[in-house]
């Protein structure tokens, strides 16, 4: 009798099947994370086997491990690179240039993202001399709430920042902050500096300071940041120079804008 119930109870699923079914169970959490049991509970597998499948597709690239759970990888990132909007891809090639200009002054690895939602995209990235590793790559979205860039982005975005708020604060290491009353705060001492920090919250071992790019309309149109290994780096010795490349960056924004704009009257007048 028992082995008739341990037949009955085996998963006979080809191992593409279960992957597929363990990528699929993610739904709307790809980004942000599920834990290994709530993963094997949506894909109906036993956590065993949950594991073993999540370990064959995190060497494939196509999950990775953040604290206790599980999310999309960079393989899963790059198959969605090519999505990227033309309002995107302007903002990618007016402000690379600053980007540059920023790693010049810095030599430290620097990023360029925008806000999407509750997350943040990477629109650009120079890696510095100072290599860490990095969950962050060109194309990639990461969760704005626990990231530099995006939590400076927040801190001008009310709207964001209620639907992030509605939505538990995943642990992505100790660090993280996860507590929606410390991360008002947060973000309301963000506002007032208009710097803000990744302290060891993403990943462990790498810190970072990032600083708004701020349009006509006095809202950010993207975010610059510096990043660099916890111990080695100090972010507020960049905080001069992240300032100063911003503030050109934007004023470089808004004459393009409005260069446009005048293009766009003179279409509509001839």
């Amino acid at each position: 009798m028992a082995s008739i119930v341990a037949a009955t109870a085996r998963d006979d699923r080809a191992a593409v099947d279960k992957a597929m079914a363990l990528l699929s169970a993610f739904g709307n959490d790809g980004l942000t994370g599920v834990g290994v049991s709530e993963l094997a509970r949506r894909a109906d597998m036993s956590k065993s086997t949950a594991f073993r499948v999540l370990a064959m597709l995190q060497r494939s690239g196509a999950v990775e491990r953040a604290g206790n759970a599980y999310r999309f990888g960079k393989l899963i990132h790059a198959l969605g690179a090519s999505n990227e909007t033309a309002a995107h891809g302007r903002i990618r090639d007016a402000l690379t240039p600053y980007l540059a200009d920023l790693y010049e002054m810095s030599r430290q690895t620097v990023h360029l993202a925008v806000l999407v939602g509750t997350d943040v995209v990477y629109l650009n990235k120079l890696f510095g001399h100072l290599q860490v590793r990095s969950p962050s790559r060109i194309g990639g979205r990461a969760p704005a709430y626990c990231t530099a860039v995006g939590k400076v982005l927040l801190s001008h975005n009310p709207e964001a920042t209620e639907q992030v708020l509605g939505s538990e604060l995943a642990a992505w290491t100790p660090a993280t902050i996860t507590d929606p009353d410390a991360f008002r705060a947060e973000l309301a001492t963000v506002r007032k500096s208009n710097l803000a920090f990744d302290r060891e919250e993403t990943l462990t071992g790498l810190i970072c300071i990032a600083a708004p790019i701020m349009g006509s309309d006095g809202r950010p149109v993207a975010a610059m940041s510096v990043s660099g290994p916890a111990g080695k780096f100090a972010p507020e010795s960049q905080a001069s120079a992240l300032r100063k490349v911003c503030y050109a960056a934007g004023r470089a924004v808004a004459a393009a804008n409005a260069q446009r704009q005048h293009q766009l009257r003179l279409v509509r007048g001839a």
